[in-house]
């Protein structure tokens, strides 16, 4: 639901202010510094809109983080307060209590922060870093048990690394937690790239923009991609040599007493 509606509120401003489109994309974040779940979005916006009044392209808009922000705080408190009326979010508190909750969410300001990238290669840098990753870098795991976990978080408060050990269960369902679910994108296009507007407009920017479409690259197999990126043959045995697939095995039920 955020992802749709932080995407809507971007477009929304954009067309009121500038009377154009964007492109957006939305990739929702789960991590948060002691791998607890802590949902927020990363927005990635064009700089550059599609007015369609007269089929031209404004570069270098600018963006007011303020009115964003209030627009995003109003349409989820409003949103949040007609599902608790109709009785459609699980709740734990009494609904008097809840509704001072969001009170007191909307008369505060919320975090909302916009940057922008120099180049290409800073978009794609910044973008990769919460695609397609695990929950937590092993260099930050220390120790191991049989019995714990232990590994460190980054204090932004106080500026510091911290440890914490929890059981082996716990630290299971913390990385449970960040595991998307079956079919579920870890990223969701808007506005001029959603898929049912790509097909009527991606000519049309190509042509404003002056360029070219590039062709998809070829997709590379899994070996290769290893080779690539981490420099080392996955094919190849502790002795060097060429590992083949020889035949399959399928699984077999085993009994745990």
């Amino acid at each position: 639901m955020q992802q749709g509606v932080g995407a809507y509120i971007i477009q929304r401003w954009a067309m009121k202010t500038y009377g154009v489109r964007l492109l957006v994309m939305v990739i929702p974040h789960t991590l948060g510094a002691k791998l607890n779940f802590n949902l927020h979005l990363h927005t990635l916006v064009s700089t550059g809109g599609l007015r369609e009044s007269d089929s031209t392209w404004l570069p270098n808009l600018e963006f007011n983080e303020v009115a964003l922000m209030h627009m995003w705080r109003y349409c989820i408190v409003t949103y949040l307060r007609a599902a608790i009326k109709m009785g459609i979010v699980a709740r734990y508190l009494d609904r008097r209590d809840l509704k001072k909750i969001l009170t007191f969410q909307y008369e505060k300001p919320w975090n909302f922060y916009i940057e922008k990238f120099g180049s290409e290669y800073n978009f794609l840098k910044y973008a990769g870093r919460y695609l397609r990753r695990p929950p937590i870098a092993q260099n930050r795991i220390i120790k191991i048990t049989e019995s714990d976990v232990t590994y460190w978080w980054k204090d932004r408060r106080e500026k510091k690394h911290k440890l914490r050990t929890c059981t082996l269960e716990e630290f299971v369902a913390l990385l449970g937690e960040h595991i998307p679910d079956r079919y579920q994108n870890s990223i969701r296009y808007f506005g001029l790239l959603a898929p049912y507007t790509q097909g009527q407009t991606k000519a049309a920017l190509y042509a404003l923009l002056g360029q070219t479409p590039r062709p998809h690259p070829p997709r590379l197999l899994y070996p290769e991609s290893i080779k690539r990126d981490f420099g080392y043959d996955p094919l190849l045995d502790s002795k060097g040599q060429r590992m083949a697939p020889v035949g399959f095995r399928p699984p077999v039920r085993t009994e745990f007493n």
